[in-house]
């Protein structure tokens, strides 16, 4: 009986410790659906930068909130898709986008994985394609078998 009102204390405990709170969710009004479409998408594609890996509409980080808010007013004055990336990639650098530019800094990034995998086939040809060992010559002549023999008999 004491074991149960014990687990039963610290589950109570642990579900007030770890109460979830739900966070304001944002309202904005459009003047038309195209520009709602183009927030959605652009929220979508922009990445939190504090948050590592959640883009700006699943974030509840205030910084994921004030950059809603700027996304929303950018596309209130009539800002080009392309104006807004530019700006926010200018403001927070290469890592608020999801998927990055081809640069000069990014070519480890999106050229690596098909460089480390053409290695790849490149060791497995020449393994595959290496000349099978002959084993006659891995074979012990009979004097080298005699004298092997006389080892293992000595102790």
């Amino acid at each position: 009986m004491r074991l149960i009102s014990i687990f039963i204390l610290t589950l109570a405990i642990s579900l007030s410790i770890h109460s979830v709170e739900a966070s304001p969710v944002d309202t904005y009004e459009f003047r038309d659906e195209v520009t709602k479409i183009r927030f959605q998408a652009l929220s979508k594609e922009l990445r939190c930068p504090k948050c590592q890996n959640q883009n700006l509409t699943d974030s509840n980080s205030p910084i994921a909130a004030d950059l809603r808010k700027e996304l929303y007013e950018l596309l209130q004055q009539g800002k080009a898709d392309i104006e807004i990336v530019n700006f926010m990639v200018d403001r927070y650098g290469e890592f608020v986008l999801y998927r990055p530019r081809v640069s000069g800094l990014t070519y480890v990034l999106w050229f690596g994985p098909i460089a480390l995998i053409l290695f790849g086939i490149i060791v497995v040809i020449v393994i595959v394609r290496r000349k099978p060992i002959d084993k006659t010559a891995l074979t012990l002549t009979t004097e080298q078998q005699d004298k092997l023999n006389r080892l293992v008999n000595e102790k």
